[in-house]
Parts: structure tokens; sequence; C-alpha cells
């Protein structure tokens, strides 16, 4: 009887009209902000700030004289040519010499290379000893580095050229490298010292009971935490010294001056008629190593910094 009873509820229920259906409010469409519309307009004008001018270069370089003579800078080329980059990089002539700029580049290869093991290898060792250790006076020279930090390059100009002549490299691949080197220690010291600042001195205190050791401390244990500090130092230094004219031309001899200022010598330096695809095109081949390499680690680059790597 109990079971027969269930059973006519269940289907009473389940015969049961339903009830009343809620009204349907159709949604609104949400609006974009006009705060919104205004940011994404001035950040449309500063693209294309620097996307016409670049694509003006890049469409220049494939083209002929003939056809740029015509007036029409924004219109794609007839024929597609890279005369333009064979010339600039093998041929070009900066003064007397035409060998193009592949000999800058080599000596901007040249020029990066100790530069970049120096600066970096002298600032992360003081960075640590001043950010771990108790060295004396360690305030005082950090206040020193400050002020060098912010000191015009043109202003210790001269007194560099003295000492590098002093000491036999004024006019050499080596003393372009050092100038770089001494000219981004206070920089890269102070942005390798907060770095360290807030590694825990719990770990510093363990590492000294179980060595003691300076060094030992700095490459068993300091070094391997540094991958992304050492990211955002390069791709400063590397864009900072490439991208460098006024070190070059100052410190560099003949044959011995960086891309840059080969480039400038031959876009400014010219006679008979000027070859405005040769000129863009070397722009741009100065221009590719260092998009290069932010490429390639760029995503390194934007890691170090959340991680805490520039830091106030």
């Amino acid at each position: 009887m109990t079971m027969v009873t269930q059973a006519a509820a269940l289907e009473d229920a389940t015969n049961a009209s339903p009830g009343p259906r809620q009204p349907f409010f159709p949604r609104k469409k949400k609006r974009i902000p006009g705060r919104s519309i205004a940011i994404l307009l001035f950040l449309t004008m500063c693209a294309l700030f620097f996307c016409i001018p670049l694509y003006v270069v890049v469409v220049t370089s494939f083209k002929t004289m003939d056809q740029i003579r015509e007036g029409a800078i924004f219109s794609l080329p007839h024929v597609w040519t890279l005369e333009a980059w064979d010339h600039a990089w093998n041929k070009a002539c900066s003064g007397i010499n035409c060998n193009g700029l592949k000999v800058g580049f080599w000596n901007s290869v040249l020029i990066l290379c100790p530069s970049l093991i120096l600066s970096i290898a002298l600032s992360i060792i003081t960075g640590y000893a001043l950010a771990l250790w108790n060295v004396r006076w360690a305030n005082a020279f950090l206040f020193l580095l400050f002020i060098c930090a912010f000191v015009p390059f043109q202003v210790i100009m001269y007194p560099l050229i003295r000492i590098t002549a002093a000491i036999g490299i004024y006019g050499t691949l080596w003393g372009i490298a050092v100038v770089h080197a001494v000219l981004a220690m206070p920089v890269l010291t102070l942005i390798f010292r907060n770095y360290y600042k807030d590694i825990p001195q719990e770990i510093m205190r363990a590492a000294i009971i179980d060595s003691g050791s300076f060094w030992r401390i700095f490459i068993e244990i300091i070094l391997p935490m540094s991958g992304n500090i050492l990211i955002v130092v390069l791709i400063l230094q590397i864009t900072s010294i490439w991208n460098d004219y006024l070190i070059g031309v100052t410190f560099g001899g003949l044959g011995t001056q960086p891309m840059t200022v080969i480039l400038a010598n031959l876009i400014t330096v010219s006679t008979g008629v000027v070859a405005y695809n040769d000129n863009m095109a070397a722009a741009l081949l100065t221009a590719i190593p260092p998009l290069v390499i932010y490429f390639l680690v760029g995503k390194f680059f934007v890691q170090g910094i959340t991680a805490g790597a520039i830091k106030g």
C-alpha cells in the first residue's frame, strides 16, 4: 500500500504543471569606458609614430634609386632587390676605406665581449660584497657610486683620454672596452647590490657556518641565484654598448671604430649622389643585432624585472 501511494505521488508531481517562468530580460551590452578608448588611441598613435618611419626605412632599402627618385616613399618596391644590402655590408665607404659595414660589425663584437665580461664580473662581485658582507665604509662607497652614476660622460671624457693614453690603450679596441666597463660599473653595482640585499640573512649565516669562504659562497650559492638579474644586465649592456657612438668616435682609432661610427661616416660623409637605399640598409644592419638578442631572451628580461632584478 505504501509503495502504491508513493508511486501515485511521484506521478502527480511529474504531471504537475511547471511554475510560472521568470520574465526574460536581455543582457545589456557592456560599453567600453571612455578612458579605455583614450588609452587605445594614445597607444595607437605612439605605435604609428614609430612604425611609419620604420616602414619607410625597410621598403626604401629594397628599392632601386630610380624608384626612390619618383618620390613615392610609401609605395612598395617595384622590384625587390638586395643590392643595397650587399653594397652596404661589403662596399660602403667610410672616409677613404670602402670595406663596408662588416669591418665595423666585427669591431663592435670585439668591443662588446670584453666590455661585458669586465663590467659584469667587477660589478657583480662588488654588489655581492656590499649587500651581504660587512664592508668597511660601505655606505660612503655606495654614496660615491650613486654620485658617479649621474655624472655626465662629457665631464670625465678628457681625464679618461689622458688615462687611456698614459697606459697605452687609447685608440684600441681594448681602450673602448675598458671605458665602457668603467662607465657601467656604478649603475651595475647598484643593481646587483639591490638584488642581493633581499637574500635572507639566514642563508648567509648558514653558508658562513658551513664554509665561511667569500668565494665559495659566491660561486655555489649566490651565482646560481643570479640568473634573472644577469639576463637583465646583459640586455641592458648589449643595447648600450652596441648603440654607443660617442665613446667609439672618441676612443677609437683608424681600423678600430665600431659599427655606429662607420654608419655615421657612411651617411654624413659622401660625394656625388646620395644612395638612400644604401643608407637605409646600413641603418637596418646596424640595428638588427641588438634586436635579435632582445627577441631571443626578451621573455627572460621581463621575468628578471618582475622577479626584482631592478628595484628602487
